[in-house]
């Protein structure tokens, strides 16, 4: 496993416990920068502000999702293509419904939704398709599979997300397609992306995995580019343990979805082309359901969560909030993350700046650890004999030599981040408990070299 895996992992480990320290006498937010008057690090033997308190539990469950898990398990249908009108066909059109789009093909996650797309558009060997490097391995996995080669764009480094102009440049006449990934369900710089797009005839494949429901230009993601793919992984703003969707309104593009992702069988029972077998199951689709009557309350609780913290941190120097583009409305904030400026803490580094909010009880991390263009895969891939037989070989050494995103490099050195999925349907006080203890440690400041 991958450092990076690593890192992940634990990063979900550590946030998804709750647990961490406790609650201050008085909640009030005190105001940055005023080191003179800090009370002590708990680091240093000071009382945390935070302790033993527990954030709302993810994954999200209630009497609905069980009661639709118990139908399911009494109605023996198992699978989907026992019924035109079982849980997964169900799912897809509620959820088509919701992202205001007309399909829905479910698939077992978001890696089979975007391997499906990619195969579904006529994308494979030979092939390039423009992408995040700050990303799930997933995102490159479904490029990977269909024997295309992933081309890793660099970052905008205030909104983590792609930086259209270096897409742009990174376009050769051997790229088919781009695909955005809407970092911390966020929406990318969508407008330049689909002029881009449009300019060199490429198709857009939104990998919208963390970003259910978010908004942009009036829109929601996954339904501004050719198709938009959704995972339902545990730790989701809607989750199923595993499980995966894709989006879109074009009939014959979601019809080739469909067959691509059902083993190469048509609708009409027809086997017609080459497919993996990525169909949803019947269980997977049931909780989706039993979710759903209050997934909107906690989409809008999160975001009526984040617009405090925002408020909280206006005009704090010290941790930036990740920067929205014109047009974004409600995001899905599936992660929060921030930019960390070490040159407003004494040039303490990140490292020091987390280990003193942990001991307050607040759980940061710095989320990836690193770009995904930083790891083994590449040489993997460039050495293998499939690859050097598909792209000649001064494609490939120019692959290698060109495979740099400092600005990705920067945003994994510099931010910190909290999985949101839970945290953010927590209370305004806990909310405040956050921005207790970045002030705290702020106010301490100096005294972080001795940490």
């Amino acid at each position: 496993m991958s450092e990076n895996s690593l890192a992940r992992r634990r990063f979900l480990a550590a946030a998804s416990t709750g647990t961490v320290a406790a609650a201050i006498a008085s909640r009030s937010v005190p105001a940055f920068g005023q080191a003179g008057k800090a009370r002590t690090l708990a680091i240093l033997g000071g009382e945390p502000v935070r302790k033993n308190q527990s954030w709302p539990s993810w994954p999200y469950w209630d009497d609905n999702v069980v009661d639709s898990v118990v139908k399911t398990t009494k109605s023996r249908i198992w699978c989907r293509i026992q019924s035109a009108s079982g849980a997964v066909p169900t799912f897809e059109k509620e959820f088509a419904e919701r992202t205001g789009t007309k399909y829905c093909v479910a698939t077992g996650s978001g890696t089979q939704a975007l391997h499906t797309s990619v195969e579904a558009l006529g994308i494979g060997p030979g092939d390039e398709v423009i992408t995040s490097p700050y990303t799930d391995p997933g995102t490159i996995a479904a490029i990977l599979c269909a024997r295309a080669l992933p081309v890793l764009a660099d970052l905008d480094p205030d909104s983590f997300q792609l930086d259209p102009d270096d897409v742009e440049r990174r376009i050769t006449e051997f790229t088919k397609a781009i695909m955005p990934v809407h970092i911390m369900g966020q929406p990318c710089d969508m407008d330049r992306i689909m002029a881009i797009a449009k300019k060199h005839n490429l198709k857009v494949i939104e990998d919208a995995c963390q970003a259910h429901l978010a908004e942009y230009q009036g829109k929601k993601l996954g339904t501004i580019g050719d198709v938009g793919c959704f995972s339902f992984q545990a730790s989701k703003t809607i989750a199923c343990g595993e499980g995966g969707a894709i989006i879109g309104s074009d009939e014959q593009l979601m019809d080739r979805c469909y067959t691509v992702h059902n083993h190469g069988t048509s609708r009409k029972g027809r086997t017609e082309t080459i497919g993996p077998k990525y169909r949803m199951n019947e269980f997977e689709a049931a909780v989706l359901l039993g979710q759903l009557p209050g997934v909107e309350e906690r989409f809008a609780r999160r975001n009526e969560n984040v617009a405090y913290l925002a408020s909280k941190l206006a005009g704090f120097p010290g941790v930036v909030p990740q920067k929205r583009y014109e047009g974004t409305g409600r995001g899905a904030y599936y992660v929060y993350g921030m930019t960390y400026r070490k040159e407003h803490f004494h040039d303490a580094d990140r490292g020091t700046f987390l280990k003193a909010l942990r001991a307050e009880g607040i759980n940061l991390s710095p989320y990836i650890g690193q770009g995904l263009h930083r790891e083994p895969w590449v040489d993997h891939v460039l050495n293998a004999k499939v690859y050097q037989r598909m792209f000649p070989a001064e494609r490939l050494q120019e692959y290698r030599e060109q495979n740099v995103c400092p600005n990705c490099d920067a945003v994994c050195q510099n931010v910190v981040a909290f999985w949101s999925s839970g945290i953010l349907l927590g209370t305004k006080e806990d909310m405040d408990d956050i921005v207790n203890a970045i002030f705290k440690v702020h106010e301490n400041r100096d005294k972080l070299a001795t940490i």
